[in-house]
């Protein structure tokens, strides 16, 4: 179908967030990550773990739980809120036999525990920047009459501060975050609520996204077109085009969305 014919059926994009509008490089392994969190901890909360390794063995501890039930509830492609975890790390004395302390049976505010993850989230990213021309392609794309919304695989704690960050928090007419919804993509069920909760059908809208299974492939189950970007933190076993996509660019070509869409750029 020619991109004239689709244009004049799109009433909503859905973007996907890293990989997609912004450019990120992010080592959770990392020592530093690790040693802010762990520094953090004593800081805000006075709970003291001897040891960086100590200190991931606990919070892999309290994530496993969490992953379990979420994994029970919505199968496959469950994905929990991991905020609980670092209120975990924060307020129960773990381990005590080997010396590690904490506010034992308090229940810490949400607020401390979003702080220890932005800690952990700041300390672990090496990059984190829009690609040129996102912001001004969003706000094209809304001001020729589109509706603009983010379906992102990411934990909130992380995702909130990062959009704040960058600027970009208010750009979207409607954002849905996996952790907050306890579903991920590829699975269909995450695009089929921002569906639901845009007032469209499927065939109105068109997913973009770096990814060709989880964007892409997961759109397409849900019936909705999509856009993919082969960008430089695509996985690295994504093609250069993708067969399930209407269009394939490379790079965050933000101009062949546009034009693909019938969307006048700046001039």
């Amino acid at each position: 179908m020619s991109p004239v014919n689709k244009v004049s059926r799109y009433r909503a994009v859905f973007f996907d967030l890293y990989g997609t509008l912004v450019d990120i490089r992010t080592d959770e392994s990392s020592w530093r990550a690790w040693t802010e969190l762990c520094d953090g901890l004593a800081i805000e909360c006075g709970a003291l773990y001897p040891s960086n390794t100590v200190l991931r063995e606990r919070f892999e501890a309290f994530a496993a739980p969490i992953w379990a039930a979420a994994e029970e509830a919505h199968g496959e492609w469950a994905e929990p809120d991991l905020l609980p975890v670092y209120q975990g790390l924060a307020s129960r004395l773990a381990g005590g036999e080997a010396g590690i302390g904490g506010m034992s049976g308090e229940v810490v505010d949400p607020s401390v525990a979003r702080r220890l993850a932005w800690t952990f989230r700041r300390a672990s990213t090496s990059l984190l920047r829009l690609y040129p021309g996102a912001r001004q392609l969003l706000a094209r794309l809304q001001a020729a009459g589109l509706r603009v919304v983010l379906v992102s695989n990411a934990q909130s704690c992380y995702t909130r501060p990062e959009l704040g960050l960058l600027g970009i928090a208010d750009a979207f007419d409607r954002i849905l975050i996996s952790s907050e919804e306890g579903v991920r993509k590829p699975s269909p069920e995450i695009f089929s609520r921002a569906l639901a909760r845009e007032g469209l059908r499927p065939e109105q809208v068109v997913m973009v996204g770096n990814d060709s299974v989880s964007d892409i492939a997961g759109a397409r189950a849900a019936g909705i077109d999509g856009i993919y970007l082969h960008t430089a933190i695509s996985p690295q076993n994504d093609p250069p085009e993708c067969a399930d996509a209407v269009l394939s660019l490379t790079g965050p070509d933000y101009a062949g969305i546009m034009r693909f869409l019938g969307v006048q750029g700046e001039q």
